[in-house]
This record gives C-alpha cells, sequence and structure tokens, in this order.
C-alpha cells in the first residue's frame, strides 16, 4: 500500500487510477474530500449516489443535507468534520455496494484513515459499521461506541439516508447525535488528561 503522500488530493488521484474497481466503469468519477478534518472526526458511509456521482463529492444531495443539519445540533459544520466512504464509485442504480466492490477499495480507504489519523471514526449505516466492527448490528447497536483493535474510538450511527425513507428514523438519529455530542466531550476530556499526563511525564525526564 503507498502512504507517502503530501497531500490527500494527490492520494486520491494515485488511488483513482490504482484501483481494481470494476465500479469505475460505470460511475462517472471516483467521490472524495480532499481538506483533513479540522475536528479530527470522520464520517463514513457506503457509496455515493447519484448527485455526488455528479459533483465528484461525498453527502451533497439530500442525506448530506440532512447530514449538515445534524452536525448543527452539535455545534459542528461540515467543513469542521470529514466525509467519505466505504466504496468511492457510484454502485449502478443506487444499489448496495457487494463484497468484491468493498474489497476492491479497502487499500484506498485504508490508505485514508492512514493519512488523516482520525481521532473519531462515525459509521454510517451498516456496510460502514460491519467494515470496523464486524460483529455489531446496526438495527440494535446504533448511537453506541466502540474501540476498533488500532484503539480508535468507532460511534455507530444510521445512515442520513435511511431517515429520508423512513422519517420515524429522523428523530432516532437526531437522538443518537446528542450521544455523539456527549461521547465526544469525553475524547475530549481524555486527550486533554493524556496531555498533561505526557507533559508531566517529560518534565520529569527533563530534571
Amino acid at each position: 500500500m503507498k502512504t507517502d503522500f503530501e497531500t490527500l488530493k494527490d492520494l486520491h488521484q494515485y488511488y483513482a487510477v490504482h484501483n481494481t474497481c470494476k465500479l469505475k466503469t460505470v460511475a462517472t468519477q471516483p467521490v472524495y474530500e480532499i481538506e483533513p478534518p479540522s475536528s479530527g472526526i470522520l464520517f463514513i458511509g457506503e457509496a455515493p449516489g447519484r448527485n455526488e456521482d455528479q459533483q465528484g463529492r461525498p453527502f451533497v444531495g439530500a442525506a448530506g443535507k440532512f447530514l449538515d443539519e445534524l452536525l448543527q445540533t452539535i455545534d459542528l459544520t461540515r467543513d469542521q468534520v470529514y466525509v467519505t466512504n466505504v466504496v468511492k464509485y457510484r454502485p449502478p442504480n443506487n444499489r448496495d455496494p457487494n463484497e468484491e466492490e468493498k474489497k476492491d477499495c479497502k487499500v484506498w480507504l485504508n490508505s485514508e484513515l492512514l493519512f488523516i489519523k482520525p481521532k473519531v471514526i462515525v459509521t454510517l449505516g451498516r456496510h460502514a459499521l460491519e467494515k470496523f466492527i464486524p460483529n455489531a448490528k446496526i438495527s440494535t447497536d446504533h448511537g453506541q461506541n466502540f474501540t476498533h483493535p488500532t484503539g480508535i474510538p468507532v460511534f455507530a450511527m444510521y445512515h442520513p439516508a435511511a431517515a429520508l425513507y423512513n422519517p420515524n428514523l429522523k428523530d432516532t438519529m437526531k437522538e443518537d447525535f446528542k450521544k455523539l455530542k456527549e461521547f465526544l466531550k469525553t475524547i475530549e476530556t481524555k486527550t486533554k488528561k493524556d496531555k498533561k499526563k505526557k507533559e508531566a511525564i517529560d518534565a520529569i525526564l527533563d530534571m
């Protein structure tokens, strides 16, 4: 896996050429963001839709608009977070990505994650959740946090598109975002404590 990229744009341009995903033969273009998140928070869905396929950016359609609204409820803007997908190309007719397609985009996604080094990963929908927490189920585990073997915290969330098809999920997602806000506070507190601990250790070593 190639990892020596200077920018996210370089990374995506490289993997847009060096990948084996058959979806690129039917999609308009790959879909990705090129700016790392100032917050360290990464949201990951399953695959681009029609609007994303046309514009080349993730979550720009109705689901993206709802995601923006949800972010506002926890005092975040779209510019502060990073949004991506397990699969970088739109599957025909917005069908779910299959296992082969997810596998073919795995190296691309892993390289993306290594570059960003997120402090929290928020999975949107079952495909993203299964990628990081294989035994979890979105219907029972949404609104809960897990720890990936890498040590990165993972927070499970329904995909915003699911709430567009099932309006009852809108309130569920709003409640889950409240839980996410509280979880992010605990991460921030832990980060500050770890930083102070490191500074104390460094001070002792310098004595």
